[in-house]
């Protein structure tokens, strides 16, 4: 089935599909630690009763039993995936008859790289796996759910694109503070998705729908695509045996029903809702007409994180992670280091820039390969957005496959082959793309002639499926000392695009004084004539302070900056002297010096280990830690907290100190000082509960901060708690579940560890969890993330 057709079929009403499905199965008599989908051929009439009990409640599209299908879950299971998945696909096909199914696909239950130790292309195989599988089974639709990393959303959706032909929807999951557990914004979530060619996307599980108001509003505002809202009955509590959520159908519905007038087309529910709620939301909309769904013309790229957006202000590219003319670089990549590029694409973000240039283009070294690795390094340790620069298709390629948000892919050019090699790629994974007005003939001399270049590649790409709000032209700088004459048919051709068709533009604004003293000079009357003429994106070296000084001027000038407030703030407060040292050449880039405290917050791993091995020259291990790593973890702590930075920073630094730990291990060992540990840990998943992912990023940061971790893994006996914590002598434990129905063998673990009046204290966590669960379950405890563990470990251990 196609979209268009889904479409076709529901016009002018609301879809609905069946709601939480996991719920009904538990109340069916699910065993505690038994896989759910294996009900699909162990007990096929519990699910099929589930579905007829949602299709009569009006759900117009049932989900498959398989959301947990993935040959991760099913390594040791004694049935295939294969197996489950046609069983649960047929099931419901066989229940669904006129209505349509789909195939439901959920996270893998392990951690992307970088902040895990999932590939992107291991992910990719276990979702591909399940697509091929459901397809060839009947599924009508493939649904992506309850994601909470854009990263492994992406790998889904290329699976089900690259593998399939059915209509994909995606949602995500998002916490209190309107961000994903991986800290995506909802907006960035719309950007990526829409560029990745998902045919609806939304939000599912997370929240009650009342919570769910304000993320919901700002996914509309951003999407031109259908948008599915899911969400759970309100928030959980534990009534001393089950869980039980705190809504009703009918305030369930009334809050549905003020999406659907804002332009929400797909409804369904997650945790704690039943047929009852579908009966009632269907009920409440009868007699409201869906809104028309509207085209957004946005221009933006996307970190994993944070949206740029192009044409509001102006915004620029760093270019200095590039080789021609860096003699570091060009070293470094033929011995495969990415020290520089990280240590570039930092500074750059410190000297403002909203995008980073990236390009590996060095003739004696695999450029596919080196592009991957830089594009991984740079989003390790900064969240801007990457323009990827190759002239080579399948550099850019790998680039954009690796790529964890909507990168800028430079470029294509008005040379037939050119395009048919580089706008598949930008259809297939998304982006802007720069469009660079040069063909077979070469570089025009007029601004008419790159005009016209610039018409067909537009042209072009939209016969691709490519929106014109996602090109980007380059009219091209020429050097003043070669081809003078030229210079201003550069300003006028984009001037003339502006105009004609309305595109954001882009230039490489250095290269206008290539070969000429003073530069810098150059530079800066250079840009002012083209802001003056359009430009929305220039290509700077962002060391040179006299050409940001040049924008922030421009935009008070232009009403741009609304009565000055950006240029006051920036600029107040300052000497004339420092003032006036825009006027002064480049300065060089050179190395970016911090000691190993900056180093640790900015995530650096191979600079930390350099200057921990420099420091272990003149310091004591002790000293170091208490000097420069705890600080820094301290520091990171309170910027995880004020929201500033997010998981995989934290994430990110912690690591970075683990390698720092292990070099001075290694030293302790030689000298004969003692191991540093600043107590030991218990960390174990409950009875029956085989999710373990919330428990691992606990794990790394306690470690990191110096704790000695017993890890006893996921799916832990109580008797192996209580025996372990006897063992070790243990101060604190921490209980992770991340099921409903599990939250009681939490209780039970929780009460042996009292029955044997172990002086030990328990902090628990999980999704399912918060203050009032823990109260209830007699937890000392509750750790809401995992920063608010290593918190409550420095505080009882300090005693």
């Amino acid at each position: 089935m196609l979209f268009k057709d889904l479409l076709n079929k529901f016009s002018n009403k609301f879809v609905f599909f069946d709601v939480a499905l996991g719920n009904m199965i538990q109340r069916a008599g699910l065993k505690v630690g038994e896989l759910p989908e294996t009900l699909n051929i162990t007990n096929s009439e519990i699910i099929r009763k589930v579905h007829r009990e949602y299709l009569n409640a009006g759900s117009d599209i049932i989900i498959t039993n398989t959301f947990g299908a993935n040959e991760l879950k099913y390594s040791s299971s004694d049935y295939t995936i294969k197996d489950v998945i046609t069983a649960g696909v047929k099931i419901a096909k066989e229940e669904a008859k006129d209505k349509l199914v789909a195939l439901d696909i959920g996270p893998t239950g392990q951690v992307m790289e970088p902040t895990g130790s999932l590939s992107f292309e291991s992910a990719y195989e276990l979702f591909k796996s399940q697509v091929i599988i459901g397809e060839k089974a009947g599924a009508d639709i493939i649904l992506i759910e309850t994601m909470s990393d854009l990263y492994e959303a992406k790998a889904a959706i290329l699976a089900a694109k690259e593998n399939s032909s059915l209509p994909i929807f995606c949602t995500m999951t998002f916490q209190q503070d309107g961000r994903t557990l991986m800290g995506t914004d909802p907006k960035t979530m719309v950007f990526v998705l829409e560029s990745l060619g998902v045919d609806a996307l939304g939000v599912n599980c997370s929240l009650g729908p009342g919570e769910l108001q304000d993320i919901v509003d700002e996914i509309l505002k951003y999407s031109s695509i259908p948008v599915i809202v899911q969400p759970n009955a309100g928030l959980p509590k534990y009534d001393g045996e089950n869980t039980i959520y705190d809504i009703t159908s009918d305030e369930f519905a009334e809050n549905v029903v003020i999406m659907a007038k804002k332009g929400v087309r797909f409804f369904g529910g997650c945790c704690g809702t039943s047929p009852e709620f579908i009966k009632t939301m269907v009920k409440s909309l009868k007699n409201i007409v869906p809104l028309d769904i509207k085209e957004k013309n946005y221009t933006t790229v996307c970190s994993a994180r944070d949206t740029v957006f192009l044409g509001n202000r102006i915004k620029f590219i760093g270019e200095r992670i590039n080789p021609t003319g860096r003699d570091i670089y060009k070293k470094e990549l033929k011995e495969g280091k990415v020290n520089f590029i990280q240590k570039e694409a930092v500074k750059q973000k410190e000297e403002g820039a909203h995008i980073l240039g990236l390009n590996v283009g060095l003739p004696e070294i695999n450029e596919v390969q080196t592009m991957k690795e830089a594009v991984k390094a740079i989003q390790k340790v900064v969240q801007l957005p990457i323009d990827i620069d190759s002239p080579n298709p399948k550099v850019l390629e790998a680039g954009v496959r690796v790529y964890n948000g909507k990168p800028i892919i430079n470029s294509v050019n008005g040379r037939k082959k050119c395009m048919e090699e580089v706008f598949p790629i930008v259809k297939k994974y998304g982006g802007c793309v720069i469009a660079l007005t040069i063909d077979e003939n070469g570089i025009p001399d007029t601004a008419e002639g790159r005009v016209k270049i610039a018409e067909k590649i537009i042209k072009t790409a939209e016969n691709y499926g490519i929106k014109r709000k996602d090109i980007i032209v380059d009219c091209l700088t020429l050097t003043a000392s070669a081809q003078q004459k030229e210079v201003l048919e550069t300003i006028k051709a984009i001037k003339i695009l502006k105009e004609q068709f309305g595109v954001k533009t882009t230039l490489g604004v250095s290269n206008i004084s290539y070969g000429l003293p003073r530069r810098c000079i150059l530079n800066r009357t250079f840009l002012a004539l083209a802001l003056q003429a359009g430009l929305d994106l220039p290509i700077i070296n962002t060391s040179d302070k006299g050409v940001k000084d040049i924008i922030s001027a421009f935009e008070v000038l232009t009403n741009i900056d609304k009565e000055g407030k950006e240029y006051v703030k920036k600029y107040s407060g300052k000497s004339e002297g420092e003032k006036a040292k825009w006027g002064s050449d480049i300065p060089n880039s050179g190395e970016n010096d911090k000691n190993l405290k900056q180093t640790i917050i900015d995530g650096m791993e191979e600079e930390a280990v350099e200057l921990t091995c420099k420091l272990l020259k003149s310091k004591k291990a002790v000293d170091i830690v208490n000097s420069y790593i705890i600080p820094a973890l301290d520091e990171v702590g309170v910027q995880y907290e004020n929201k500033d930075i997010f998981l995989p920073q934290l994430i990110q630094s912690a690591e970075t100190v683990k390698q720092a730990f292990e070099i001075i291990k290694k030293d302790m060992l030689k000298s004969g000082e003692n191991k540093i540990s600043r107590g030991k840990i218990i960390l174990a998943t409950v009875k029956g509960d085989i999710h373990d992912i919330g428990k691992n990023i606990v794990k790394v940061l306690l470690e990191n901060y110096g704790f000695e971790v017993i890890d006893l893994g996921r799916d832990v006996d109580i008797s192996e708690v209580v025996d372990s914590i006897i063992k070790n002598n243990v101060k604190l434990v921490g209980l992770s579940a991340l099921m409903t129905t599990t939250v009681s063998n939490m209780k039970k673990t929780i009460d042996a560890i009292r029955d044997k009046e172990l002086q030990c204290k328990v902090v628990v966590g999980g999704a399912v969890l918060n203050q009032n669960y823990a109260d209830m379950i007699g937890a000392d405890y509750y750790a809401k993330d995992a920063r608010e563990t290593v918190k409550i470990a420095e505080e009882l251990f300090s005693v």
